[in-house]
């Protein structure tokens, strides 16, 4: 998939654990770090409001695209 989560990358830079996010945002600890891990299928935008609001970013600081090369 050409969209990639760099949630761990965000928590690093704000010094956040996944067990403070996670109560911070009222996620589960495992749904957490299923984003986390780059693993998820689809992200609520509440999800998403409520990571952005308690690490103080953008939506676009914590998913990517990266473009995938296709095989010739």
């Amino acid at each position: 998939m050409a969209i990639k989560i760099h949630l761990d990358v965000v928590m690093a830079e704000r010094k956040i654990s996944l067990n403070e996010l996670a109560s911070k945002v009222d996620i589960t600890l495992a749904n957490l770090s299923v984003l986390k891990n780059n693993k998820a299928k689809a992200v609520r935008f509440s999800t998403l409001d409520a990571l952005c609001r308690v690490l103080e970013c953008q939506p676009g600081d914590i998913i990517k695209y990266q473009k995938e090369e296709v095989p010739s």
